[in-house]
């Protein structure tokens, strides 16, 4: 089959780019010692995982407890659920068998969240991080004071083998170099703090696709040990803008059609609900195009973008043409499958298998 006879849009991936994606994380990780434990949450995809483990990946990070039962469903069975986890209700039980049916790691940056934790459990097998804020101010116990959440997590009966960061303020231009100092900074702050309080600080889990290759070695006693990259496996408009990544190392794009065109724009049938919504304050466009890298996605509604070619030619109504969704993740989320395709030619299509995985 042909690309062209599937009607758009769709989210196409190119295998050949997928695997360098792949190659070169796993690299990346190697060359500064790291375990690589990519997240799952950007592709939600079985095929992409179990690729990632082919690679050597430790396991997989993961953002919800049902992306966890998605892939360990699929045989995945080394699972760090990077999130403090309010184990109530329903999700007390469905965490309690999910810890029986893979290796499982869990975040809590509470002492109330550790001890609603250990009675979801009851003493299921589990391992957990404290999860410390490394300068994103969204999650996370300030570093120098992990020792009481995690003293309140061995008190309820946990495992505290560890902590962890996202350094999610690398997301902002010329922020990548500051941030994974801070993140370095943070969790040799926060190991040191769990070892005074007599808990040897196994993992030290740290990672963003845009400081992937930044972070700084360390001479300390407690260096980054573990490193959670996850857009970078396919790429984005975002990680392009951010100077993470370049137009070729992108993996997934969103095939279109141009259904309008006049007086240097074009509008195409791949909308919010397609690409999804996000676009940071610093991004230029709602999305970029590859074949057209001075186009700029101007206005986003649900089934209609709004491209504007400035002086260069404008697409034809009926053409096609492909375009990298700002943040991949969430265009992910909304689709069924991903269309892998060499060229013009569909080689297969990959389920989303946790695709609306977000209780």
């Amino acid at each position: 089959m042909l690309l062209d006879d599937l009607d758009t849009p769709f989210l196409a991936l190119d295998p050949a780019v997928l695997e360098r994606n792949l190659a070169a994380g796993a690299r990346r990780a190697a060359a500064r010692g790291l375990a690589w434990r990519p997240h799952a949450k950007t592709h939600k995809s079985l095929a992409v995982a179990r690729r990632q483990l082919a690679h050597g990946a430790t396991g997989l990070t993961l953002a919800t407890v049902a992306e966890a039962e998605v892939f360990a469903a699929g045989g995945c069975d080394d699972l760090f659920l990077a999130y403090p986890v309010w184990a109530a209700g329903p999700r007390a039980d469905r965490l309690r068998a999910l810890a029986g049916r893979a290796r499982l790691t869990i975040g809590v940056d509470s002492a109330d969240g550790a001890t609603r934790l250990a009675a979801a459990l009851r003493g299921a097998p589990a391992q957990v991080l404290v999860e410390v804020d490394s300068g994103h101010h969204r999650t996370g116990v300030v570093p120098d004071r992990v020792g009481a959440v995690a003293a309140a997590a061995v008190a309820a009966g946990l495992e505290v083998v560890g902590v962890f960061t996202f350094p999610g303020h690398a997301y902002a231009p010329g922020a990548r170099a500051t941030a994974a100092a801070d993140e370095a900074a943070a969790l040799e702050t926060a190991a040191a703090a769990l070892a005074a309080a007599g808990i040897e600080p196994r993992v030290r889990s740290g990672g963003s696709s845009p400081t992937e290759g930044l972070s700084p070695s360390s001479a300390s006693r407690y260096p980054v040990s573990e490193t959670r990259p996850g857009v970078s496996v396919f790429g984005d408009a975002q990680q392009v803008e951010l100077n993470a990544a370049g137009f070729d190392a992108c993996a997934l794009t969103a095939v279109a059609t141009v259904v309008h065109a006049r007086d240097g724009h074009a509008v195409l049938d791949a909308g919010s609900k397609t690409l999804g919504a996000d676009r940071a304050p610093w991004a230029s466009s709602y999305g970029r195009l590859p074949a057209h890298p001075d186009a700029r996605i101007t206005a986003l509604s649900e089934h209609h973008a709004t491209v504007s070619f400035g002086d260069a030619p404008v697409p034809r109504p009926g053409e096609r043409v492909r375009v990298l969704p700002n943040h991949v993740c969430n265009a992910v989320n909304l689709a069924d499958e991903l269309v892998v395709c060499e060229g013009a030619t569909v080689t297969d299509r990959w389920p989303v298998d946790a695709r609306g995985a977000n209780t």
